[in-house]
């Protein structure tokens, strides 16, 4: 593991059990096994880790949501299937979603303009499927994209609050919940 992996692995590690303002610097280096020198080689601050750990699992969802949204299969399965993997994969790496959802707030300001642009593209493309499937009448209407967006995404973000990856829903299944939850309330009747 490279020294960069090893900073962003420990510091989500400290960020999600601790919270972000209470984790030093110092704390960081020591559980990455390196000094001082070499984060701040890498970055410049302890605000560029917390902004590179939610980058990094934001670059992964929106690559798979472009891969998605450019196939050519039913608009419902397409939906469906993105809504499953933003769910996964925010499960599957765990503490950086809950260190995002708790601590963007901790970002600079020009940092949160960065990533709330970031965020918007990927929700932007969301929602296209569902403006997609409004089209063509899979999708009601009645119901603008932008609120069962929102709607949806909202929930997500509250996954850090109450979810546990070792409890009773696995995490595949949790994401086909939400994801069928989202698809039957837009399906027109």
């Amino acid at each position: 593991m490279t020294v960069p992996e090893r900073l962003i692995d420990a510091a989500t590690r400290l960020f999600a059990d601790k919270g972000y303002e209470r984790v030093a610097v110092q704390e960081i280096v020591e559980s990455a096994g390196v000094t001082k020198g070499a984060m701040y080689h890498y970055f410049g601050s302890k605000d560029d880790l917390l902004h590179e750990i939610y980058g990094r699992l934001l670059r992964l969802q929106t690559e798979h949501l472009e891969k998605i949204a450019s196939s050519t299969g039913p608009i419902a399965e397409r939906l469906r299937e993105a809504a499953i993997d933003v769910i996964v994969t925010s499960v599957e790496d765990f503490d950086a979603a809950k260190v995002f959802f708790r601590s963007m707030n901790h970002l600079s300001e020009e940092k949160q303009r960065e990533v709330r642009a970031e965020r918007r593209r990927y929700h932007e493309k969301f929602r296209g499927l569902v403006e997609e499937g409004q089209r063509d009448g899979t999708f009601r209407a009645d119901v603008p994209a932008d609120v069962a967006t929102y709607y949806f995404f909202g929930s997500l973000h509250q996954l850090g609050t109450w979810y546990r990856p070792d409890g009773d829903i696995p995490p595949g299944r949790l994401a086909e919940h939400y994801a069928d939850l989202l698809i039957h309330s837009l399906t027109a009747r």
